[in-house]
């Protein structure tokens, strides 16, 4: 068995007492409302598999509502026109007001999404929070260009906001990917309509309660809770939204798409499904690179777009790496997020839930040898033991399954042709292989339609240089992983995406240029 389970919950609530639930409506033109339908559906507790509340269900006619709503704060209101130093201020309050509440915020998303409360605290609030400082010190610094033309033209180009954003976000960090768009969104003038998951909504109805305490305008975000077959497509589809953000799986991204495409060919911005890999040099800290490797795909119960579920590991240490890998498996606690001691809360929902434990029998009965982990915790809630495969199988591409995948990403005659080594599983399920040289491991990193992000563990630095620029990936972590930072950006390669989210360049996405041109008549120079 793989992990120590504490699976009561009684301990940690009476060390940290849940907060009431205070906002289940729609959150439309500055106010709490009803759908229009008055359908309401349940927030799960994952912990329990029961009911913390019932929510409002937005659909299209509520879509058409926050649209309008944004759509007028944008053509008529301030937000847009203010200078950027005052929506800096109100963006920079936003963050004060998200840390007075930080216990209460993260409690809302341990609870709704089973992530622990001590990282929520720590990590996701804290970080939204600078997110919109970050963003609040650029919303004054979007600049255009003076350009020299030919002949007697003078021109200078304007960068100005591209409208209404449709923003719908995931489940597994909904605090961090709230603002992962509403930071340079908000920063760039634009106006917006979040659709949080129907997972983990709680969060999202608090932060915009919190936006409109700062002094945000009415109209210019608004919250509609719903359901991705009719809320998402309303808003992909939306003639009068001008781009929409979306994080997410590619089976969704291309939905998406073809939506924008075929209503007003709106821009889109995808980040999108992954299977990263982690490669691991022999010269590597042992130590160090289990680390790493574990809590690269273990954080968050795996429920991380970038999560290595790929570990190649180079032959010369595999065994003791093998062996250093399970110890570290046997001591990790899953069970209760609000209990300190807990490494690991429950999946997020039940569909998640049995969709991993069935990518688990795949591995089974594909031949892959489950070395640890590999079956539910407790007969209440949704807990997975940290798994881990070995002996997954490599095969030529004489399998058939090109037919599946465009054989463009299976070069070199090398296929992960296991199921659990190539589709993206988005739970605590680890493949752990080896290799034999470094031209072998690049191969093998880019045999995957994904490109989202690798890590790489060496102290050769020609090495880590060669493998860095080699595989075709956003970001690519040397010697550490998920080390994020809001100024650094990051985002898909092929089936992962496009657009960047962090840094100055996602705030260009919701930036349009526009280049202004007039004669100069009589100029002594040209």
């Amino acid at each position: 068995m793989a992990g120590e389970y504490n699976g009561s919950s009684k301990a940690s609530e009476s060390v940290f007492k849940i907060p009431p639930i205070k906002f289940t409506k729609l959150f439309i033109n500055g106010n709490f409302v009803d759908s229009v339908s008055g359908k309401t559906f349940e927030a799960i507790d994952p912990r329990t598999g029961e009911a913390i509340t019932r929510v409002s269900e937005g659909d299209k006619e509520d879509i058409d509502l926050a649209v309008k709503a944004a759509r007028q704060a944008f053509d008529h209101g301030p937000w847009p026109r203010m200078s950027g130093s005052e929506r800096g201020r109100i963006m920079m309050k936003f963050a004060d007001l998200i840390e007075e509440n930080v216990e209460e915020l993260a409690a809302l998303d341990a609870i709704n999404g089973g992530k622990l409360f001590s990282h929520c605290k720590a990590m996701d609030i804290p970080g939204a929070a600078r997110n919109l400082r970050y963003y609040a010190g650029a919303a004054d610094k979007i600049h255009g260009t003076v350009l020299k033309l030919s002949k007697g033209f003078q021109g200078y180009t304007l960068r100005e906001p591209i409208g209404v954003v449709g923003s719908i976000i995931p489940w597994n960090f909904p605090t961090i990917m709230f603002f992962m768009k509403a930071g340079p969104a908000l920063a760039a003038g634009c106006t917006m309509v979040v659709k949080p998951a129907e997972q983990t909504p709680l969060s999202a109805l608090y932060y915009a309660h919190l936006a409109k305490l700062a002094g945000l305008p009415d109209g210019v975000l608004n919250v509609v809770n719903g359901f991705g077959e009719t809320a998402g497509a309303a808003i992909s589809s939306h003639m009068d939204i001008d781009k929409v953000t979306f994080t997410g799986s590619t089976e969704v991204g291309r939905k998406i798409m073809t939506a924008a495409a075929a209503s007003n060919l709106k821009p889109v911005s995808l980040e999108l499904g992954g299977k990263s890999p982690l490669l691991i040099f022999e010269d590597a800290d042992i130590d160090q690179a289990v680390n790493i490797a574990f809590n690269a795909i273990f954080y968050n119960k795996g429920e991380i777009c970038v999560a290595s579920s790929r570990v190649y590991v180079q032959e010369g240490i595999y065994e003791i790496f093998v062996k250093k890998l399970v110890e570290k498996a046997n001591a990790w606690v899953i069970g209760d997020p609000f209990d300190l001691r807990v490494n690991q809360g429950p999946q997020t929902d039940k569909k998640q839930f049995e969709k991993i434990l069935s990518y688990i029998e795949h591995g089974k009965r594909e031949g892959a040898t489950l070395l640890t982990g590999g079956k539910r915790l407790g007969s209440k809630g949704f807990y997975i033991e940290p798994t881990i495969f070995t002996e997954v199988k490599v095969n030529s591409l004489e399998n058939n399954y090109a037919i599946e995948v465009p054989i463009l990403y299976y070069r070199d005659g090398i296929n992960e042709d296991m199921t659990i080594a190539k589709e993206e599983i988005f739970g605590p399920v680890m493949s752990l292989m080896k290799f034999k040289t470094m031209e072998e491991a690049i191969k093998r990193a880019n045999n995957t339609t994904y490109g989202l992000a690798a890590g790489v563990i060496t102290k050769n630095l020609n090495v880590a240089n060669t493998v860095s620029r080699s595989i075709r990936a956003g970001i690519i972590w040397l010697n550490c992983y998920t080390a994020f930072d809001v100024d650094c950006p990051y985002g898909g390669y092929k089936m992962s995406g496009f657009g960047r989210e962090f840094g100055l360049d996602a705030l260009n996405q919701y930036l349009q240029i526009k280049s202004i041109v007039t004669p100069i008549h009589d100029s002594p120079w040209h």
